[in-house]
């Protein structure tokens, strides 16, 4: 079975925000077939392109052999556990998941389009996904570090830990 390299956006603004990104990447982690390589700091950013209160962010890196669509599918899993609803698109939520990247895979699909499709437009995955994997090249967009630049009047701020 194949190894990928996954890299998934955690976010959440609802409840203790906090412990459910905490809560997400401990599930994420015992996935089957998964290994939890490498966590983000936790952000705190401003709603985008919405209202309601800021949200905890995070990005981890994952090998996992699940393949996207399965991994999609388990990660809507967990934010159902949390309690999430997809009532409006943006609406403020107990969990939100995105699958970002795995490997340098490019679909689209009625169910999951990879890369996420604006991954590259948001600081609060651009700067996590930069923490753990600086020189990363997004594929069809280029180098990561170009988009946190052009990301750069996003407010965010590191929570310390």
């Amino acid at each position: 079975m194949k190894v990928g390299t996954a890299y998934v956006a955690l976010g959440a603004n609802l409840g203790d925000a906090r412990a459910a990104v905490e809560a997400a990447m401990a599930a994420i982690a015992g996935l089957p077939g998964t290994e939890l390589r490498a966590r983000s700091s936790l952000y705190r950013t401003a709603p985008l392109d919405a209202g309601g209160p800021d949200y905890v962010n995070a990005v981890v890196e994952l090998h996992t052999t699940l393949q996207p669509l399965e991994l999609l599918h388990r990660l809507q899993a967990i934010e159902q556990l949390h309690g999430r609803e997809r009532s409006v698109r943006n609406a403020p939520r107990t969990l939100d998941l995105d699958l970002l990247l795995w490997d340098e895979r490019v679909m689209q699909t009625v169910e999951l389009t990879l890369p996420h499709p604006r991954l590259h437009l948001r600081a609060f995955v651009l700067l996590p996904l930069s923490e753990i994997a600086p020189a990363l090249s997004l594929p069809g967009l280029g180098p990561l570090g170009h988009w946190l630049e052009q990301a750069g009047d996003q407010r965010i701020e590191k929570l310390a830990t």
